[in-house]
């Protein structure tokens, strides 16, 4: 999977990993059990949330690569 964007699903990071679900728990969004949150982008969720869609990419992206390793 390419570098994490604004644009991506936030079922396929969670499909990708599922421990990146931290990420989003922790600003706020604790539906993510819920099917229509998986077909959100980031960019949405964060909208939705109050949270900052480049500081959430930028964590998810770090989160990804290390545990890549």
């Amino acid at each position: 999977m390419a570098e994490v964007t604004k644009q991506t699903l936030i079922g396929e990071v969670l499909d990708r990993d599922m421990g990146a679900a931290e990420y989003f728990i922790s600003m706020g969004m604790h539906c993510l059990g819920c099917p229509a949150s998986r077909g959100e982008s980031i960019e949405e969720a964060c909208m939705v949330h109050g949270t900052d869609s480049d500081e959430l990419v930028e964590k998810l992206n770090e989160y990804l690569v290390k545990s890549a390793k």
